[in-house]
């Protein structure tokens, strides 16, 4: 069965940093993009960043170029974002998702109806 979990979530102060990560289960994302997205309340789920499946490609929102950055540990069936530079319009519920049909970050990665998988989200709220 196809699991991901997200990890990493908490409250930061604005300007502050955190790291998420998105663990795999009952399957090896060596061979899979990966990507992320979050929602904050009220608002449409929105891409943020995509890794494909040898890192030889990574993509960024515009909010978030700069600020945010995606890896992958596939040794540890881990991808991660570090999040760096955190404002209160960064706060929302972070999730990844993957789908097997892609292993590279094509140009409609930030939609997210294209990914089949998903994870239960990690919350991230930016205030003083």
């Amino acid at each position: 069965q196809v699991q991901l979990v997200e990890s990493g979530g908490g409250l930061v102060q604005p300007g502050g940093s955190l790291r998420l990560s998105c663990t795999a289960s009952g399957f090896t994302l060596d061979y899979y993009a990966i990507a992320w997205f979050r929602q904050a309340p009220g608002k449409e789920r929105e891409g943020v960043s995509c890794i494909s499946k040898s890192a030889g490609r990574t993509d960024y929102a515009d909010s978030v170029k700069g600020r945010f950055t995606i890896s992958r540990d596939n040794a540890k069936n881990t991808v991660y974002l570090q999040m760096s530079s955190l404002n209160p319009e960064d706060t929302a519920l972070y999730y990844c998702a993957t789908d097997p049909r892609w292993d590279r970050c094509g140009d409609s990665w930030i939609y997210p109806p294209n990914f089949r998988s998903w994870g239960q989200g990690t919350q991230v709220t930016v205030s003083a």
